[in-house]
């Protein structure tokens, strides 16, 4: 990758959709954006701002206009944009066939580490972004530190600022990485940096997009909208992990067997 927009650029094109867009939620947690043959998710910034000069706008939007957004860096720009790529990459076809149903009793926010838990065993792991419970669940079954973006005063014991990733992550075994990197634009350096490890990009912001595989990416871990009513609801309400109870199940796809 000679530079890093021309990722964004390869997703945009990969994702491009001449559809209309029929309603776009930014909520608490989820921003979620509906066409008029889907709908696709993506994390909400973690802060509120009192006027965003574009709302009111967004509905009747050609899809391509809004997914263009993930270039944007302001963050509830990103985000839009981010949701609306989703919202024409869902689950279909071969990769469909191919991927596996998350069916554990993890909670679902960590239920994609408890499927790769027999993989990573005795291998040294590295998760970017801090996920409540994992120290209570995982510290004696296998090897792992966190790196988390706060400030280093902020950090949980163990945790480690995000400046380690660029000595951490060349010599890790596994990666786990957010799909929110995408939006938040270190995507590309950190799957750079994890180029070693096989590299797990999870979450509901995760794009069904078989070349990400191209950029270092192995699994991915993304979502299949199941209900999208309930999805909405959940959104509209405020709901975290809610996503999980109706609206939507996480499923994995190998990029090797795409």
């Amino acid at each position: 990758m000679s530079h890093p927009w021309e990722f964004y650029d390869h997703l945009i094109d990969y994702a491009y959709s001449h559809q209309q867009i029929v309603e776009a939620i930014i909520g608490t947690t989820w921003t979620l954006c509906r066409s008029e043959s889907g709908c696709g998710l993506a994390m909400s910034p973690p802060f509120v701002t009192r006027t965003l000069p574009w709302s009111g706008e967004i509905a009747g939007m050609p899809l391509y206009d809004l997914q263009r957004w993930v270039r944007h860096w302001q963050p509830h720009q990103a985000a839009l944009g981010m949701a609306a790529i989703n919202a024409s990459l869902g689950l279909s076809g071969s990769m469909a066939h191919n991927s596996v149903l998350i069916d554990n009793d993890a909670p679902p926010n960590l239920a994609v580490f408890d499927h790769f838990r027999p993989l990573i065993q005795g291998k040294r792991s590295i998760v970017i972004g801090r996920y409540p419970g994992m120290e209570q669940r995982y510290r004696e079954q296998f090897d792992y530190v966190v790196i988390e973006r706060l400030n280093i005063h902020e950090q949980d014991c163990g945790e480690y600022p995000d400046p380690a990733c660029e000595y951490l992550l060349p010599d890790a075994d596994w990666v786990f990485l957010t799909g929110t990197s995408i939006i938040n634009k270190t995507f590309p350096r950190l799957a750079q940096l994890a180029s070693n490890a096989k590299l797990v990009l999870m979450g509901p912001s995760v794009p069904w997009m078989r070349e990400l595989k191209e950029y270092g990416v192995d699994y991915l871990a993304g979502i299949e909208v199941v209900n999208e009513a309930a999805l909405r609801q959940t959104v509209q309400e405020g709901g975290g992990t809610r996503i999980f109870d109706a609206g939507v199940r996480y499923r994995i796809l190998d990029l090797d067997r795409v």
